[in-house]
């Protein structure tokens, strides 16, 4: 029976068939003794449906690219079009019980099951569209998504950008299946299953949300408030401010640090594995064999969607195009700067609803609480500590996600290659927790 590690000892935990043999393919391995190995193409067919090039221009369609499609969820967004504007790749038409599997960019594992379609919707044609014909359609979806076909799907994918693999020779995979009925058992073990995992995971990602927003607001009072809760107060005359310390000033952001924006980095500037770390919007990506700035300077990120993000550089460094650098006044502690900026909501002063951009001159102005220059480090220092504590406990919560959805996976592949044995009824596994591996 394969290793899972960890996760491996949920899914053990799951009786084995009474009887396997070998299933004449190497990367298989052995298979129940009852069940049998046939090509993708005896079971199901292949792109059966395709719009015309003569298809009304009028006529609304639903459209599902590639990147719609998430590798757990399935489908997670679909876009309206008329024929004549859509993108010429809206061609395959899907009917319920199809499984779509995307072709291209392969490495992004977009499969989704298509169950009660709108009439109109049609899929890219980066995506085969098998319909299954032997196979029960639920358990031909996690099949299809099962490690042991899905590696096959990359591995066989050609190109470094976008690899592609044909659909006739994705076709020509082997695929292990079980008699009719045993199918049904197995998907229907699963969708109890996963749906088990994916509410685990669903709270455990709302615990996230919970965790930020708890960050957000930890960072946001202690900026405009102050570390002394007995501190004499005055009105800031600034709405969102509120109330401030009444030792504490406003000031333009522009009288705290001087704002400009990084430079343009092009293919004579940035090496993959240079000296130096090249910040965005959003954090490093990358690194550089020059620097722009040398310091400790906390970095705005300025364009899409990484609008009024905050990072803290030090050292030596480039900042990208994409980023507005903050070069504190003597007076003012970057650390404590960098706080500030976050608290500021600097995204919702962004311009251009179609590229979201944040223009230095429309930030400049703002006004920014100060505080005395000895409380500035103490405001930091237990932002540090405070803020440190909630991101341990955040990635421990993303630790506990991740592991959830290897032991999600680890389990449809077990079921689907028949290392486990669903069959009878109570030993579904329903008593035990699904989130044990977490």
């Amino acid at each position: 029976m394969a290793s899972w590690g960890a996760v491996g000892v949920s899914v053990r935990q799951f009786r084995p068939y009474p009887d396997y043999r070998g299933s004449g393919v190497e990367w298989l391995g052995e298979i129940p003794a009852h069940w049998e190995v046939k090509r993708l193409k005896h079971l199901s067919s292949v792109d059966d449906e395709s719009l015309p090039e003569d298809t009304d221009p009028e006529l609304e369609i639903i459209y599902v690219d590639i990147g719609n499609v998430d590798a757990s969820a399935g489908i997670a967004a679909k876009e309206r079009y008329s024929f004549s504007t859509a993108p010429s790749r809206a061609r395959r038409v899907v009917r319920h019980g199809d499984v779509i599997v995307s072709t291209v960019r392969t490495y992004l594992k977009a499969i989704a099951a298509i169950v009660d379609p709108e009439p109109n919707l049609v899929v890219s044609t980066g995506f085969a569209v098998i319909r299954p014909r032997l196979l029960d359609f639920r358990f031909a979806a996690y099949a299809l998504r099962a490690p042991y076909f899905v590696d096959r799907v990359v591995a066989h994918s050609v190109g470094v950008s976008y690899p592609t693999i044909n659909a006739t020779e994705m076709a020509c995979f082997p695929i292990v299946f079980p008699a009719l009925e045993e199918q049904h058992a197995i998907a229907a073990f699963l969708d109890r299953e996963t749906s088990k995992i994916d509410a685990l995971v669903a709270k455990k990602e709302r615990l996230i949300e919970l965790l930020q927003e708890k960050r957000a607001a930890l960072i946001s009072h202690a900026v405009t408030k102050g570390l002394d809760p007995n501190a004499s107060m005055k009105d800031s005359g600034v709405e969102w401010l509120g109330e401030i310390p009444e030792d504490w000033e406003v000031r333009p952001l522009k009288r705290l640090a001087s704002l400009r924006a990084g430079a343009a980095i092009t293919a004579e500037s940035i090496e993959e594995y240079g000296d130096y770390p090249v910040f965005g919007g959003n954090g490093i990506r990358g690194y550089t064999s020059s620097y722009t700035h040398e310091g400790r300077f906390p970095l705005i990120g300025r364009q899409g969607a990484l609008c009024g993000c905050v990072n803290l550089a030090s050292g030596r460094f480039w900042a990208s195009e994409h980023a507005v650098v903050a070069t504190p006044r003597s007076e003012v502690d970057s650390h404590c700067l960098a706080y500030l900026l976050h608290a500021m909501s600097l995204n919702s002063y962004s311009q251009s609803a179609a590229q979201p951009g944040l223009a230095i001159e429309t930030i400049s102005p703002l006004p920014v609480p100060m505080p005395r220059t000895g409380e500035q480090r103490a405001i930091a220092d237990f932002l540090d500590r405070e803020t440190s504590k909630i991101d341990a406990l955040v990635a421990k919560v993303r630790e506990g996600i991740e592991r959830l959805k290897e032991y999600r996976t680890a389990l449809i592949s077990a079921a689907v290659t028949g290392k486990i044995d669903v069959r009878e009824p109570g030993h579904s596994g329903e008593s035990r927790n699904p989130g044990a591996p977490a």
